[in-house]
């Protein structure tokens, strides 16, 4: 009798057990379910033969070695409705519309991912290789170094894809939080010489619009373990000029985020630096300790314990015609292809082979525009080497202090002016269209049909919450 007795307790105690386990598991499951899901994964893309380097005009010769490797990064972010966003972070100066369209049109067809739920963002290291037809008129290259850029171009989007399959299969529950940060080396280099830098920060004294926001999210396991750590900041990365592979500050900065939080990996996402420079530069020292300046904007805010982020994810893309200036004619296209002057002469060359194919030259170029929301954190993906009265307009008008405006993604077909910009002329407004083989300047308006653009798509995005 008292045995049944006891096997009775215990099998009612087991039942009830049963019950608080299942239970639990269960809330536990539930909360999962509904929690913000993330996955992270990388893949090398340093060139395994010597091969030109992109991003500046005066090299003469392939690379001689690496510094340290070069990074192809993503991260899968799937809110608790199962919308999905990939965000894939490339140490190169830049991306062609070609590229991207490879990488995208196979994402669609492996992983049913369509054109607004995957960003390009390159941080525009000048340390990176020469990567499809990106800055195609600055390159003179022979057939071996041709080939080995073509050879590198065609494995790049396969690459890629595989990458993005790996953080879709490591997906699994995350917090996400975000924050602005903010550190000081981006100085605005059309107001500022060089040489007088260090002089005039001293003083207080350096001039012209910058942006100095550090935007980060941070992607915690449910134990609080840093997975990922995405962050941004509006500066080009030309500290460096040598013949090393090295992806700049940008990279020293993610291997230093990475020590800081061992095994999470860290993304960059380059914001409006078109015309701001890390001043002043040109060490290795100076690389690494810009990248310890973000290290220490990004822990700071960690401090101040960042937003949490609940809610939707909603992405976007389109294109718009942005216009181009007064077209030149066939005479002044051949004029300059008997310029002394090389690389006008490169660009008179190729748009020579356009006006034969096409019997005619492009008015207007199909530029990208995209923007996520991730709950509360809103961000903007612009194409090109966008300069900094972008952003600093875009917060303002649209009353986001906080808003997260990145350039160079998704395609950096040239350098994109503001009005300001563009009626001052010189390098961003001018004279770097013909490196990136443009037929000429942009019109005045481009900047009025960029914010327009990014406002209609802002709004969209508010209305569907």
């Amino acid at each position: 009798m008292r045995g049944g007795y006891l096997r009775t307790i215990w099998a009612m105690g087991a039942f009830l057990l049963a019950g608080t386990v299942g239970l639990f598991c269960t809330e536990v499951c539930l909360a999962h379910a509904a929690s913000w899901q993330a996955g992270v994964a990388r893949v090398a893309i340093t060139p395994e033969h010597p091969m030109w380097m992109s991003g500046y005009a005066g090299r003469n010769q392939p690379a001689e070695g690496k510094l340290h490797d070069l990074w192809a990064k993503a991260i899968v972010l799937k809110s608790p409705t199962g919308q999905t966003g990939v965000l894939i972070s490339l140490d190169l100066v830049g991306i062609s519309r070609t590229t991207a369209g490879q990488i995208t049109q196979r994402l669609q067809e492996r992983f049913g991912l369509n054109r607004d739920q995957v960003a390009l963002c390159t941080s525009h290291t000048h340390c990176g290789p020469v990567l499809g037809e990106t800055l195609a008129s600055m390159y003179f290259l022979d057939a071996e170094q041709q080939q080995r850029v073509a050879d590198y171009t065609a494995a790049f989007p396969g690459k890629i894809v595989d990458l993005v399959g790996v953080a879709i299969a490591s997906l699994e529950p995350v917090t996400l939080s975000y924050g602005v940060g903010e550190t000081d080396f981006a100085v605005n280099r059309r107001e500022n010489p060089e040489a007088e830098v260090p002089q005039r920060r001293a003083a207080g004294e350096l001039k012209g619009p910058v942006d100095h926001a550090v935007p980060t999210l941070l992607v915690k396991s449910p134990q609080g373990t840093v997975r990922a750590v995405l962050f941004g900041y509006a500066c080009h990365a030309t500290t460096l000029s040598f013949y090393q592979w090295c992806g700049d500050w940008p990279g020293f900065a993610q291997i230093a985020l990475e020590k800081r939080y061992p095994g999470a990996t860290a993304l960059f996402v380059a914001g409006c630096g078109g015309d701001q420079n890390p001043l002043p530069r040109r060490t290795v020292e100076l690389a690494e300790s810009y990248g310890e300046k973000i290290l220490a904007a990004v822990t700071a805010l960690e401090q101040r314990q960042p937003t949490e982020i609940t809610g939707e994810l909603r992405t976007s893309y389109r294109e718009i015609d942005l216009p181009f200036s007064q077209l030149p004619d066939r005479s002044q296209l051949e004029a300059e292809q008997a310029s002394g002057d090389r690389y006008l002469a490169s660009r008179a060359k190729g748009l020579l082979e356009i006006l034969e194919r096409d019997g005619k030259l492009p008015a207007t170029y199909p530029y990208p525009v995209q923007v996520w929301s991730v709950g509360p954190m809103n961000m903007v993906f612009l194409g090109g080497e966008v300069v900094v009265d972008y952003s600093l307009r875009l917060k303002g008008d649209l009353n986001q202090p906080e808003l997260w405006v990145a350039g160079y993604s998704n395609d950096v077909m040239a350098y994109i002016p503001s009005r300001r910009v563009l009626s001052e002329g010189g390098y961003e407004g001018a004279r770097s269209m013909i490196y990136y083989g443009q037929p000429t300047t942009w019109a005045p308006q481009v900047e009025t049909l960029i914010v327009e653009q990014v406002t209609r798509m802002m709004n969209a995005s508010r209305a569907s919450e």
